[in-house]
């Protein structure tokens, strides 16, 4: 079915922040001279290494592998299963044949339903939106599923890229209900808020969603749109939004960076004094 001629993304599209690099020297002087002992090296290396992470910059540099076995007489291998366990944690980045970089810091997921354009402008950051695709297509039987449709009844679907000061963070794929939005695959949404559009030009405006998250490893299409490694984990966020009426207005399977997003949730016990 027909929707906005779109273009696709090229690499020079959203341009990650340039790495800045800082002297070995410079972080090897804020280093313990030496391990404890006291429990395993490669734990107690990571919390040395963590620690310290915490103070300084994005982008300085970490001393060489070779250089931290060689100040706290371990082996290699500790050393780097180590920055491993700091990666996965998205504290430090690797760049081939330039070394170890301390990462940018993680944006939490907030807790109240707010739009990527709402969320980045709350943080003083520039948002931005490149759109892959926008058209009327049938809904599958998971879109259909989840807002409430029959398989195969037009639905808008939105493909775009999210980023935040040129750095991409999401991909998010959209779907919504065509008969409620007749017109919207025409809609420009480069640079734009959905919730917006949705309710300057619809009088739609959401009030609730249900939402869950897991942890999925990227396609190689992802991967390459958000300019990471296919290895790298995502967050995979599945949301139904209604308005507060209870209509459905989309879902969305939106697919965030692993290394730049965590989920923060506060538990609280309903029977503080149950066993």
């Amino acid at each position: 079915m027909a929707g906005r001629r779109v273009r696709d993304a090229a690499p020079g599209d959203l341009v990650g922040r340039p790495v800045k690099a800082s002297r070995r020297g410079e972080l090897a002087s804020t280093l313990p001279s030496s391990l404890s002992f006291r429990r395993p090296k490669g734990a107690e290396l990571q919390e040395i290494l963590e620690s310290v992470l915490a103070t300084l910059p994005p982008g300085a540099l970490l001393p060489s592998e070779r250089g931290l076995a060689r100040r706290y007489g371990v082996a290699r291998a500790t050393v780097s299963q180590a920055v491993d366990a700091l990666a996965a944690k998205g504290l430090v980045y690797r760049v081939h044949g330039s070394g170890t970089f301390v990462a940018e810091p993680k944006f939490l997921q907030p807790e109240t339903l707010t739009s990527f354009t709402e969320d980045m402008r709350a943080r003083g950051m520039r948002p931005g939106s490149l759109v892959l695709a926008q058209e009327v297509v049938p809904a599958s039987a998971l879109v259909a599923r989840h807002l409430e449709l029959v398989a195969g009844a037009p639905v808008v679907f939105v493909h775009r890229v999210r980023s935040a000061d040129g750095e991409p963070m999401a991909v998010e794929r959209t779907y919504l209900p065509s008969s409620r939005f007749p017109g919207l695959h025409e809609v420009d949404l480069a640079g734009r808020s959905l919730y917006g559009t949705l309710a300057a030009t619809w009088g739609v405006r959401v009030a609730v969603a249900d939402q869950w998250v897991s942890v999925v490893r990227l396609a190689p299409d992802d991967a390459v749109t958000l300019g990471v490694a296919a290895a790298v984990p995502a967050l995979l966020f599945q949301r139904v939004t209604r308005e507060a009426g209870g209509a459905i207005v989309e879902y969305v399977r939106a697919l965030y960076r692993g290394d730049r997003y965590e989920v923060h949730t506060r538990l609280e016990r309903t029977d503080p004094a149950g066993a």
